[in-house]
């Protein structure tokens, strides 16, 4: 299994709920779009002592699986439309269990 984790801090103009939903919502609805996903979620609630605004934590079956994922088009749309705009910084790890 890879695990594929990002963390992003939103632009200050878009760090509201409707953004953070729409985020969730897209990323998290590639779920059985995208073959190799065996689990996503995205974390919008956080503490006060967090200093990022949203969490993606994935699960594929293989590196494979994650790089096709990267560029598959569904993926493509929702992270150009929902996340890409509206972060200021991305953070990313990706790690074999």
């Amino acid at each position: 299994m890879v695990k594929h984790i990002i963390l992003w801090k939103l632009k200050e103009e878009y760090n509201n709920e409707k953004v953070k939903k729409d985020i969730k919502n897209g990323l998290e609805g590639l779920y059985g779009k995208i073959s190799g996903i065996t689990e996503i979620k995205v974390q919008t609630e956080k503490l006060d002592s967090s200093n990022v605004d949203v969490m993606l934590y994935s699960v594929f079956e293989s590196e494979e699986a994650l790089k096709n994922y990267a560029v598959h088009p569904e993926h493509v749309k929702v992270a150009d439309t929902f996340v890409r705009p509206f972060a200021e910084t991305r953070s990313c790890i990706d790690f074999e269990e």
